[in-house]
This record gives structure tokens, C-alpha cells and sequence, in this order.
């Protein structure tokens, strides 16, 4: 089976969901023909991406996502007004796209998150069909949990999801865990898509808290927190740093971020301090690291991932840096959780195999309504 991948460049998860499954795609004897991965005037193909992936890359132009640079908060207003501003462009990438799926025929397109994908399906119409695969779809099961108000930020992050999956066969949401699927809504429960590299890891009890900040913010937090619990080491990555290892005192350190080391900290770590993004969270869940899912502001599908993780057990929801709440929760982690959860993560190999059977299998075709369809769908939610 030949398979070709459309992916959303916006940060690492999708990237590197993407990567999960080309490895596991090829273990099974299938072809990824290449990847047509989202770019903008500011950001191109993460180099890690670039260095994993064994198949042609194309990077396509798509508006992107606005982040406030002192707060990390995103920026709806302005992630849209950019997006109006060059529709001319984003109308010449759904061309690209349409003409690069009719030129290479692949059986099955599928989609990771990415609205040039949906929008080329919703309006062009490939002979191809498409599957959509992310935690995102999540919001479409009638038991997915969502903060309470913040309904603008609730109202464009479910016109987003929506938009990504018009046209598709069907969406596979990635779950903490397994819940029954949803099929009045083309919505089949998945397992997290994880690289070999963390699977390969041996996880070890550490004493070291394992902090990602992606936020200056955050950092302040983190030495605050420090500074109440000097005793208790903490590991700290973030973009700042200058150095692989950059002691602050003897039990404060930050590190460059390097994926690699990430991991490698993570399996010897006592627990995870993270935004709630939905792949680190998983991440830290297969290696049993309890984890403290801090959204970012406004991040809408961040405050539901921790929301879910939450339910799930593999960690305690918070607004900011609390190492109080987070040593609170420690003795109530249920050290099991990591079995369950990778007993969940190996059944994705038949789960996956067995959606792109489906797509190829003949069958009506969501109708050109089905763009309509799910407009309705979203104005009633």
C-alpha cells in the first residue's frame, strides 16, 4: 500500500506522530511516499523531522498559529487577520496539494491535523480518499470532557478541527485511552502514536523533577518553585539555554532542548512538569512518569488535553507551576497506569493497519455536502 502524508508543521507532535506511524507503516511492509508538511514565512521543516523522515518532503506554505513572545499565549485575532491577508497564497497551496495527490496516486492520503488538507478535500475534491489522524478529534466523542466557558476560544478550536477533516473517510482520534468509538461521527479510538525511541527506553526511579518551559513565564515559576523546595532537584529544558547543562545551583539545572536528552532525562526522572501537549504527556504515560499538564494561555485544546489526562490518571491538571499540588498528587499516582497504558499503545499497529483497509476499501464517499454538513454540525454543537 502507498501512502502519502499531509502534516501540520505547528510544533513537534504532530511531526513526530507522523514519524510513529511511517516507522510503523514500513515494520508492516507499506510505502510512505513522501510528506507535504506546512510551512510559513517564519518557520520551515523542524531539522528533526527533516533528519527521520526516509521519504521526499515537500514543505507547503499555510498561514500558521500567532503566539503572544512574552506570554505564549495564543493569538486568535491575529492568527486569523494573517490568514485573510493571504488567502491568495493559501489558495495556490490547495492547488499544490490537489495536484501533488492526482500526480503521485497514493491509495490512501493521510491527514495529521493539518487544514490544508481538509480544505482541499472540502473544495477540490482528490480521487483519493483521506483519513485524518489526532488527539484533536477527541472533541467530537460525546464523552470528551472541555473547560468550562471560554467559548470563543472553544468555538474556533472546533471550526479548526472541523476544518481539517473535510472530506475524510474517517478521523482517528488518539486517546489517553480506550473508549468506544463514535461512528455517527466517523470518529474510531486509536492509541497514541509513539517513536521507537521511547518505546526502547528503560524507565528507572529517579528523584529529579523533569521540567519542559516553553514559556518565559513558566521559567519564573520554575525558580519560585525552586527556591519554596530547594531540596528536591529539578531538571529544567528551554529554548534559552545556551549549553547542553547549565547549573543554577546544586539542585537547579537548565539544558538546550534536545529531544534526545529529553527522553533520556524523562525515563530517569520522578515526574514530568509539561504544557499539555498532547505527545509529552503521552510520552511520560508510557515511561510512568506522573505529569503536571500546565496549558498554555489561551491554548484551548491544551486546557482540554489536561483536562483528559486528567480522567485518565496520567497526571494532575494546574494553571501554573505548583510543586505544592504536584507533590501532593505523587502518592496517589497509580504506578499500573504505565502497563495499561502500553498494553492500549500496542494494540495501535492492528488498529491503524486496519483503518487504511477500510479507506481503500470501495464504498460511497463523503458527498460534496459533507462540507456543509459539517458546518452544520458545528453551529448545533
Amino acid at each position: 500500500m502507498r501512502v502519502l502524508f499531509i502534516v501540520q508543521g505547528e510544533g513537534r507532535g504532530h511531526l513526530t506522530q507522523a514519524l510513529s506511524l511511517a516507522q510503523l507503516l514500513k515494520s508492516a511492509g507499506h510505502e510512505v511516499t513522501g510528506a507535504l508538511v506546512s510551512v510559513t514565512e517564519q518557520r520551515n521543516v523542524p531539522a528533526f523531522f527533516r533528519d527521520a523522515f526516509d521519504a521526499p518532503i515537500t514543505p507547503i506554505f499555510s498561514p500558521g498559529l500567532f503566539y503572544n513572545p512574552a506570554s505564549n499565549a495564543l493569538q486568535p485575532t491575529k492568527t486569523t487577520l494573517y490568514a485573510i491577508r493571504h488567502i491568495g497564497g493559501l489558495w495556490r497551496s490547495l492547488q499544490q496539494v490537489y495536484d501533488i495527490i492526482e500526480q503521485q496516486r497514493p491509495d490512501v492520503v493521510m491527514n495529521f491535523f493539518e487544514m490544508l488538507g481538509g480544505l482541499t478535500y472540502g473544495l477540490l475534491r482528490p480521487s483519493v480518499p483521506m483519513v485524518c489522524v489526532a488527539h484533536q478529534y477527541m472533541a467530537f466523542h460525546p464523552n470528551f470532557q472541555r473547560p468550562k466557558g471560554q467559548w470563543l476560544y472553544r468555538l474556533a478550536f472546533k471550526l479548526s478541527t472541523h476544518i481539517t477533516c473535510f472530506g475524510a473517510e474517517e478521523m482517528l482520534a488518539l486517546s489517553f485511552d480506550q473508549q468506544p468509538d463514535a461512528p455517527q461521527q466517523r470518529v474510531r479510538i486509536v492509541p497514541p502514536l509513539l517513536r521507537q525511541e521511547v518505546t526502547q527506553l528503560k524507565p528507572v526511579s529517579g528523584d529529579s523533577l523533569l521540567a519542559y518551559v516553553t514559556q518565559p513565564g513558566l521559567r519564573c515559576e520554575v525558580e519560585k518553585a525552586h527556591q519554596q523546595h530547594p531540596a528536591i532537584p529539578i531538571d529544567g529544558f528551554h529554548a534559552q539555554a545556551t549549553g547542553p547543562d547549565q547549573p543554577v545551583d546544586e539542585t537547579l539545572t537548565y539544558h538546550a532542548i534536545d529531544g534526545k536528552r529529553f527522553l533520556e532525562f524523562m525515563a530517569r526522572s520522578r515526574a514530568v512538569v509539561t504544557t499539555a501537549g498532547f505527545e509529552s504527556v503521552c510520552e511520560a504515560a508510557y515511561l510512568g512518569k506522573p505529569v503536571l499538564m500546565i496549558p498554555q494561555p489561551n491554548h484551548y485544546e491544551q486546557a482540554c488535553n489536561a483536562i483528559d489526562g486528567q480522567r485518565a490518571g496520567v497526571g494532575v491538571a494546574s494553571d501554573k507551576f505548583d510543586l505544592d499540588q504536584l507533590l501532593d498528587y505523587l502518592p496517589n499516582y497509580d504506578a499500573s497506569l504505565s502497563e495499561r497504558f502500553r498494553a492500549w499503545h500496542g494494540r495501535g499497529y492492528f488498529l491503524f493497519l486496519a483503518a487504511l483497509n477500510r479507506a481503500i476499501t470501495p464504498r460511497s464517499r463523503p458527498t460534496s455536502g459533507f462540507f456543509m454538513t459539517r458546518m452544520r454540525q458545528l453551529l448545533r454543537s
